[in-house]
């Protein structure tokens, strides 16, 4: 870490500029508040499945992928043993049924940590908490209430140990907080979730956390497929829309929807916070009345997606601010309720073969043969086997 350096540092040289101790501080600030993300891209291992990997073969999956940063929707010990020394980053997540009883006493929070995060470190990367997901717009209302004094708990909790400066505590939203996106300089928040959100950033800004957000073009065009250009949800080219208040013109959906979050930051006197797509992808599969739901679509938005990011390119409302999200999801979750889209966003299938090809290199063909391994009910003691077969196909790509 980059704030460690302040510490060891000899005193002499410490003393011998004032200026320079600003800088340090200030770059140490920096890094810290930017550790929860490495790079611009990362994606969600949801588990609502019963035909997924184990997760030590997840690890070899997502090491050839050369993916750095992942999300759980829940703290599970057994993937968090598995990703020891794999140097990929975490983000936990405390679920929503927790945040009451977080929210109501300190001890909890403390008893939460001392289990769930505490003894992984620091073998285990875990860079960030997730208070719940997608509480407020969605959840009942006193989750939305519970949701700024369980933050508060969690960040105690994490400051009496010693671990602020290495786990983030944050929360995800989905568009539902918003009144209003289009365009996206006229993005505010929702009159109801005002009074729990504002309190809720300052709390959030004090502590140097980013504002996170689900944003899915996927939904977007499927809720309006006759008025929204199926090419400008999927980058590909298209006319695009003009903001005439910020004379800015957008030819993707996914930038309008960051810089729509900027805009309502900016309203309620957060401009300076950063946004982090914390969920965005597109469903390879629908029912009959999911439209844009296919191979190729998804193929198409999640391809042009992660060349966007591994340029590291801001939007045009924040042009010097690289955009970072994580993908939805890793594999396809076969148990998850709803439509039939819920069952079909992952990058990758249950066997480890890729779902379409977008560069990333599975463990097995997508029409799996015997000659290459199947992970299927291999755990944690054939590492090596999976670490050979990964290393057999990334030199046969070269």
């Amino acid at each position: 870490m980059e704030c460690s350096c302040v510490v060891n540092m000899p005193t002499k040289h410490m003393r011998s500029s004032s200026s320079f101790l600003r800088f340090l501080l200030v770059f140490s600030l920096v890094s810290l508040n930017g550790q929860a993300f490495t790079g611009t891209y990362g994606v969600n291992y949801g588990r609502i499945a019963d035909n997924l990997p184990p997760p030590g073969s997840v690890v070899t999956l997502l090491k050839a992928a050369k993916i750095k940063n992942i999300r759980i929707y829940d703290a599970n010990p057994d993937v968090l043993t598995a990703f020891k020394g794999s140097g990929i980053e975490i983000m936990v997540c405390l679920p929503n049924e927790l945040l009451i009883e977080v929210s109501v006493g300190e001890q909890r929070a403390m008893d939460w940590i001392k289990e769930n995060v505490q003894p992984y470190l620091p073998g285990t990367s875990i860079r960030g908490i997730s208070m719940g997901n997608e509480i407020l717009g969605v959840t009942p209302v006193e989750i939305w209430e519970a949701l700024l004094p369980a933050s508060k708990n969690i960040y105690t909790a994490l400051d009496r140990l010693g671990l602020t400066k290495e786990v983030q505590v944050s929360s995800p939203h989905s568009e539902a907080v918003f009144a209003s996106s289009f365009p996206p300089s006229s993005c505010t928040f929702r009159d109801d979730i005002l009074p729990y959100m504002k309190p809720l950033l300052q709390f959030f800004s004090q502590i140097g956390s980013p504002f996170y957000i689900n944003a899915y073009p996927f939904l977007a065009y499927k809720s309006d497929p006759e008025h929204i250009d199926i090419n400008y949800a999927l980058f590909k080219s298209n006319k695009g829309i003009y903001d005439a208040k910020t004379k800015l013109h957008y030819d993707n959906m996914f930038d309008a929807q960051v810089d729509a979050a900027y805009a309502a930051l900016e309203k309620v006197g957060f401009g300076k916070m950063e946004v982090i797509v914390s969920e965005t992808g597109w469903a390879s599969k629908g029912d009959d009345n999911e439209a844009g739901a296919t191979v190729e679509n998804a193929r198409t938005y999640n391809k042009n997606l992660r060349k966007r990011l591994l340029k590291k390119k801001g939007t045009p409302y924040k042009p010097k601010k690289a955009v970072k999200a994580y993908i939805f999801a890793l594999f396809n979750e076969n148990l998850k309720f709803g439509p039939t889209s819920e069952r079909n966003f992952g990058l990758f299938k249950a066997d480890g073969s890729i779902s379409y090809d977008i560069g990333f290199t599975g463990l097995v063909p997508s029409s799996a043969t015997s000659s290459f391994i199947s992970f299927k009910g291999i755990g944690l003691s054939n590492s090596l086997i999976f670490t050979s077969a990964t290393l057999l196909l990334l030199v046969l790509t070269l």
